[in-house]
Formats: structure tokens, C-alpha cells, sequence
């Protein structure tokens, strides 16, 4: 056999070993994107169970609330929402009162994040937000920022209603 042969066998065997390793890390950058998704859909499960939770006891603190499930682009959660008739010198206007935290949907950055929202008497007085690499996920800093959140709205909004 020629040289020329030789290192055209060469070459066609480096180019198969090269497509075949291109191939196996493109299966498992797949692999680990859905792994990703799913440890984030896990994630945003548990939040959201938690973020209904917070937000009833919500309610439950300051009668008059309508509990709202969030389902939608920008995440999952719930919400509490009221509006309130206010009278001030014979002429009436409604002053709208809202907290939403949601869990936001998976993004090719592939981080798990949270926000919340906060409004009383038609003032947004409250944004939060936390997110963290859904690989490096530590639950219990995003349900600690969920209570946190609540608590915060609810003495917000004690102070701001009267």
C-alpha cells in the first residue's frame, strides 16, 4: 500500500471517530437538557403546592381576597386579588389590592426561578424575585423566600390599608 493510501485511511478513520464523538455529545447534551426539565418540573410542583398554601393563609389573615390560580406566561402560582370601593367626598373609585408569586417556566438557561408581586390600593409597592441554576437548587432558600415574600406583603398591606 502506498503512503498516499495509508493516510487517506488514516484521515477516513480520524473523521469517523470524530462524527461519532460529535454524535455522542450531542445525545448527551439532549440527555442532560431533558434531565434539566424535568428536575425543574419537580421543582415547580413543590413551589407551587407551597405558593397556594401561603397564599390561602393569605386570605384567610385579610377577609375579602379572592384566591386566583396563576397559569400562564409567566409561570405557574397563585394569587390573591380584591378590589375596594372607597368613598372621599361624595365621589367613588376602586383601589385594586393583588400578590402573585409564580414559578416562571424553564428557559434555556435552565434556571429555576421565582417572583413575586405586590400591589395594594393601586400602587405596585413589592417585586421579588430569586432564581438559581436548576442543577445547583437549594429548596428550602426558595420556600424560606415564599414565607418571606407573604410576610411581607401581609404587613405591607396591613400598613397601607388604613
Amino acid at each position: 500500500m502506498s503512503e498516499f493510501e495509508d493516510r487517506l485511511k488514516n484521515a477516513i478513520s480520524r473523521g469517523a471517530n470524530r462524527a461519532e464523538s460529535l454524535h455522542s455529545e450531542a445525545e448527551r447534551k439532549r440527555l442532560e437538557a431533558e434531565e434539566l426539565k424535568k428536575a425543574h418540573s419537580k421543582y415547580r410542583l413543590e413551589l407551587s403546592d407551597r405558593i397556594e398554601i401561603v397564599v390561602k393563609k393569605l386570605i384567610d389573615m385579610f377577609p375579602g381576597f379572592r384566591y386566583q390560580s396563576v397559569f400562564n406566561d409567566s409561570g405557574w402560582g397563585s394569587a390573591c386579588v380584591r378590589d375596594d370601593l372607597v368613598i372621599e367626598k361624595g365621589s367613588r373609585t376602586n383601589k385594586y389590592s393583588r400578590f402573585e408569586i409564580v414559578v416562571r417556566p424553564v428557559n434555556e438557561f435552565n434556571v429555576l426561578d421565582i417572583q413575586a408581586k405586590g400591589t395594594i390600593a393601586d400602587k405596585e409597592l413589592m417585586t421579588r424575585s430569586l432564581y438559581q441554576q436548576v442543577g445547583q437548587v437549594e429548596i428550602d432558600k426558595f420556600l424560606k423566600a415564599i414565607d418571606d415574600w407573604a410576610v411581607s406583603y401581609a404587613e405591607l398591606y396591613a400598613t397601607k390599608r388604613g
